[in-house]
């Protein structure tokens, strides 16, 4: 998996978007694909998100997925 940008600087209320490219289709047999997005705050462990605000939203398929938040707040910090 690559995902870009590495860094992405954001002012909170802005947008932003991190895109994430694998060099082979996640589709399976089943006909779901299967990404996953997690986000690693500063000084904890990586966290599955959970009760996801309404301001994220991801899409894509096949090999080229991205992660939007519509309006950046600044507990959306992180690592993903």
């Amino acid at each position: 998996l690559t995902q870009t940008p590495l860094s992405l600087p954001v002012t909170p209320g802005q947008p932003a978007s991190i895109s994430c490219r694998s060099s082979q289709s996640l589709l399976y047999s089943d006909g779901i694909t299967y990404l996953e997005w997690y986000q690693q705050k500063p000084g904890q462990v990586s966290n599955q998100f959970t009760g996801v605000p309404d301001r994220f939203s991801g899409s894509g398929s096949g090999t080229e997925f991205t992660l939007r938040i519509s309006r950046v707040e600044a507990e959306d910090a992180g690592v993903y």
